[in-house]
């Protein structure tokens, strides 16, 4: 699961919550088939598609099941068809842009007719009910839950944390560094540094994540003449990871939220603040957006205004100069992460949903 993406991440959680809370003889799950064995930048070809229609319509008349969901927007439209055959209501799973802006009709049918959409966040079910006028009594927020396999991985003896001098303060930024994702701040970290090092002259900047713009990213650190100071790792494993996130000090990810009609960018959730957390660091992050909902500020790290260089720089400064604060933080938000965001926490959110489903019938 160290390649698998937090769509796939969540899927699996929920299909193992549902498992459990309705047993394994009740919930059924259809794959499809081409994008397990594809990676998931390749799009479906249309045969594969045509195909999957084909299964569902199949399985929904051999099965006759009580609820449908449908664990991407995507699927949608396939759920509402499914729909009318089997009589069956069905849900739809949101978790972030591809839902935030205009739609094609099929999907903005699918979404308006499903018994409940569920978005990862209250951020996004604000968007979904603004933009795709969806009815408040239909959306529920289900969190995503901490992998908490990660945190009872044993960290790397060897790895990229070895590069650190001993003693250094660290700060650490986890994400891709992609062209179509400049929104998580990078850059905007990269200039807060030539603010810090006037005041931390000894700090690192550990940069994991690799993508198509991290050469531009490097370029960049070059020329602000910070690179000495910044370590990119590129891909680690999980036990690297771990070792990382021991050996720093703060997480910081200035992500950025852009809503326009047409197109929008930002995190839907942002499970790697969670994961920051889960191990005791006070994280930084933007003070609006679905991000801004798993932090409390002041408590477990600090909100900023993603677009302001000079803001991030004083709160990391704020922070790596008062260890004691920024210790007690990360003890916090670890206990926070465990009481809201466990995978108990998410199978007792699921619960009340079908509960409610169920109430109403």
């Amino acid at each position: 699961m160290a390649e698998s993406g937090g769509i796939q991440r969540y899927t699996t959680t929920l299909l193992r919550a549902l498992k459990e809370l309705l047993t394994v003889e009740n919930v059924r799950c259809l794959p499809m088939a081409e994008a397990e064995r594809e990676a998931p930048q390749h799009r479906l070809s249309t045969g594969a598609k045509l195909g999957f229609v084909s299964r569902a319509f199949w399985q929904a008349l051999r099965w006759q099941p009580d609820l449908i969901i449908c664990a991407h927007l995507a699927l949608g439209p396939v759920g509402w068809l499914v729909s009318r055959i089997s009589a069956s209501p069905y849900w739809i799973v949101v978790y972030g842009i591809e839902s935030w802006a205009s739609l094609s009709l099929p999907k903005k049918m699918a979404l308006q007719g499903a018994a409940r959409v569920i978005g990862i966040s209250k951020f996004t079910c604000e968007r979904v009910k603004a933009i795709q006028r969806v009815r408040a009594h239909r959306l529920e927020v289900l969190p995503c839950a901490i992998d908490e396999g990660l945190t009872s991985v044993k960290p790397a003896i060897d790895g990229p944390h070895k590069l650190i001098g001993q003693g250094r303060p660290v700060v650490l930024t986890v994400g891709r560094m992609a062209a179509n994702e400049r929104y998580k701040g990078h850059d905007v970290v990269l200039n807060a540094l030539t603010i810090i090092l006037s005041r931390i002259p000894e700090l690192v900047y550990v940069v994991v994540g690799e993508g198509d713009d991290r050469a531009r990213i490097e370029v960049l650190a070059d020329t602000l003449g910070v690179r000495k100071n910044v370590i990119f790792t590129g891909r680690v494993t999980d036990a690297e990871l771990v070792a990382l996130y021991n050996r720093s000090d703060v997480f910081v990810l200035p992500s950025r939220t852009v809503l326009a009609e047409r197109e929008a960018k930002g995190e839907g959730f942002g499970i790697v603040y969670l994961e920051a957390m889960a191990f005791g660091k006070p994280v930084i992050g933007p003070d609006a957006g679905a991000p801004a909902e798993v932090i409390p500020h002041g408590r477990c790290g600090l909100l900023v205004n993603p677009e302001d260089s000079i803001a991030v720089a004083e709160a990391l400064v704020e922070l790596l100069t008062d260890p004691e604060r920024a210790r007690a933080m990360g003890l916090a938000g670890r206990d926070w992460v465990r009481t809201h965001y466990s995978y108990g926490s998410f199978g007792e959110g699921l619960k009340v949903i079908l509960d409610g489903i169920a109430h109403a019938c």
